[in-house]
């Protein structure tokens, strides 16, 4: 996510004040754990991108 925010000149501050993002959600994202997907939704919308460039699936090893 990170990486898109830089590229759509946006900060996490923007995320938090515009959409009403939690600090401890954004925290979530950045230690990779579980977001509800309405608010990846949201971050999407708001960003103007697709959820690849938002969050990555890694496959949890057994």
């Amino acid at each position: 996510m990170d990486i898109t925010l830089i590229k759509r000149d946006k900060k996490r501050s923007d995320l938090r004040n515009e959409l009403g993002i939690s600090p401890s959600t954004l925290a979530k994202m950045s230690n990779g754990e579980y977001v509800a997907l309405d608010v990846i939704g949201l971050i999407c919308e708001y960003l103007d991108c697709n959820v690849e460039e938002v969050v990555e699936f890694v496959k949890i090893k057994n």
